[in-house]
């Protein structure tokens, strides 16, 4: 699937992925692969500054955890995140109806009603 695909959608991605619990960045990036079969893969350099774009306006609360010796930081939904997220499945269900129904129209072109 091509990378542009995604754009206007990541932060959908986001949210949703971190609904059942914190994650970590590379979690995440697995979590959305994982979820899509595969065909969405998001680099590091793409969800970073969008985690870091959400926390900031306050749809992700942020806190660093230790793995071993090394620390990470784990995201997770605020009650504003969790808002955000239904609105976007929303705006994602009016979406996909209005181009399916222009790509799979009920009454074939030409065709009289």
């Amino acid at each position: 699937m091509r990378q542009d695909a995604v754009r206007g959608h990541l932060d959908g991605l986001l949210l949703a992925v971190l609904e059942s619990g914190p994650l970590h960045g590379y979690a995440i990036i697995t979590a959305v692969q994982q979820r899509s079969g595969g065909a969405l893969e998001l680099r590091t350099g793409t969800i970073y500054p969008a985690l870091n774009r959400l926390e900031r306006v306050g749809l992700l609360a942020g806190s660093w955890q230790s793995a071993g010796e090394r620390r990470r930081r784990c995201y997770e939904l605020t009650e504003a995140g969790r808002r955000t997220l239904a609105g976007e499945r929303t705006a994602w269900q009016e979406f996909t109806a209005a181009i399916g129904s222009v790509l799979n129209p009920v009454t074939p072109p030409g065709a009289t009603a």
